[in-house]
């Protein structure tokens, strides 16, 4: 991590010094001497980041300060028609791909291609700095009480605590598979994936971490002995997103072989067996999110594929099988993230946008409350939680795009019993005909990458 004095700011100052309105978090306050480098054997510190006064004249773009940090804020906002969601801080990332996205409290965690997991301050994402690991490519970040969990390029998965109060504490706790004093002498160990982990989920009754990767294996983890206790063949193509239901303890996988499956544990036992098998479409499945209400014991499983459609399965009460309620259309290309708060689902898609889902209390029914339209690549990933209003219920949603930019929207939701017949005009109807009239504006950098690269691996 590197340590900066606080005698330096970058501002976004006009020359002609004409005052406008100016949202607080196009400034940072960044810090450029007594750089310091801490690596994961190192507890690491980070002093906390400040807004600079938000009497500043309109905005002008200047390049930080620190070379070593890739992130400038962007100097364009998102117009947004929208009453319902406006974006409150737009990043771009000068090099390399955002693969993941965490946020726990009050902590928004960022992995990409490069070795630091970067940190920020919610809502409007002030840096509080960085952990560096030793290996890079982070595809992968799960956050579990003070405990983060990470993926990497060398395929090994490494586990931190963290803690929050004045400044930002952070330290590595173990890596998975755990060195062994005679693992030098080997080249493999059976335990490690062949090939990158994708995706992470933990099962807290248990203390169980489960990893999927592109090998085509599921392993599970015991957190408390870094041990590996089950490894097992779950799909035939890459394995692109994995849940657990905390509930009942069931493991869902999506692949791009275009099946979703559900796995169960045996009692008493750590071996898995399968369940189920979901299978709706032909085209790669890329996405999962889950969508429980503990009081009936029922609930909504929604995965994102390559065809544009999400579909949905629902639980049946106690039991643990899940029918199909139907699909929602409405992205013109590959569904790529989904994430599942409350009865809304965010869905990002390589159209380059964001769509916001409700459904219908004691239903199927689903409708499309806004389109977040701000990315010009294809939207990689996503995360969201709950922003508690007195009168309307509130989101924070983080979304990270292949136009290398990272993106903060604030959504405030109207009670259902509240919705007026125009605002449903406009959120569903008219705005819907009007996003299926124009194409998406996608960046040069990421048709390049279309062309030539696997852009989603």
């Amino acid at each position: 991590m590197d340590f900066y004095g606080e005698n330096s700011f970058v501002h976004f100052i006009d020359e002609e010094g004409n005052p406008i309105d100016t949202p607080t978090h196009l400034t940072i306050k960044t810090h450029q001497n007594d750089h310091q480098e801490m690596y994961e054997e190192d507890e690491l510190q980070f002093s906390p980041s400040l807004l600079s006064s938000p009497q500043l004249g309109p905005l002008k773009l200047m390049p930080p300060p620190s070379p070593e940090s890739p992130w400038t804020f962007s100097p364009l906002q998102t117009p947004s028609p929208s009453l319902l969601h406006h974006c409150i801080a737009s990043l771009h990332r000068h090099e390399g791909t955002i693969y993941s996205i965490a946020v726990s409290k009050g902590i928004v965690f960022t992995g990409s291609e490069s070795k630091r997991i970067r940190t920020w301050k919610q809502p409007h994402c002030t840096e509080r700095g960085h952990i560096k690991a030793s290996s890079g490519e982070v595809r992968a970040i799960l956050v579990h009480g003070d405990m983060l969990f990470t993926s990497h390029k060398d395929h090994k998965i490494r586990m931190w605590s963290f803690t929050v109060s004045d400044n930002f504490r952070c330290k590595k706790v173990s890596s998975f598979p755990k060195r062994e004093p005679y693992s030098l002498f080997l080249k493999t160990t059976t335990q490690k994936h062949k090939d990158c982990v994708s995706c992470l989920a933990y099962y807290h009754a248990e203390g169980l971490l489960y990893t999927a990767s592109f090998d085509r294996t599921v392993k599970a983890w015991r957190v408390s002995s870094k041990k590996c206790v089950d490894t097992f063949l779950a799909h035939e193509g890459n394995i692109n997103a994995i849940l657990v239901n905390n509930d009942d303890g069931c493991v869902f996988t999506c692949s791009s072989d275009g099946s979703v499956k559900i796995w169960r544990r045996i009692f008493r036992e750590n071996s898995h067996t399968l369940t189920m098998t979901l299978k709706f479409q032909h085209s790669p499945v890329n996405a999962l999110a889950l969508s429980l209400s503990p009081l009936t014991s029922t609930g909504f499983l929604y995965s994102g594929s390559s065809d544009g459609t999400i579909n949905f399965w629902e639980k049946e009460r106690m039991s643990y099988r899940f029918n199909h309620g139907g699909f929602l259309q409405g992205h013109r290309f590959a569904v790529l993230c989904l994430v599942a708060v409350e009865k809304l689902i965010f869905s990002g898609s390589e159209d380059t946008t964001i769509r916001i889902w409700r459904r219908e209390e004691g239903s199927c029914l689903h409708e499309c409350l806004a389109v977040l339209d701000g990315h010009r690549g294809p939207v990689k990933c996503l995360a969201a939680c709950l922003e508690m209003e007195k009168i309307v219920m509130g989101f924070l949603v983080y979304s990270a795009s292949l136009d290398q930019t990272f993106k903060v929207w604030r959504v405030k939701v109207l009670p259902e019993e509240n919705m007026s017949l125009d605002y449903m005009d406009l959120s569903d109807h008219s705005r819907t005909g009007m996003e299926y009239e124009r194409s998406p504006v996608l960046s040069p950098s990421w048709v390049e990458k279309k062309l030539y690269d696997e852009p989603f691996q």
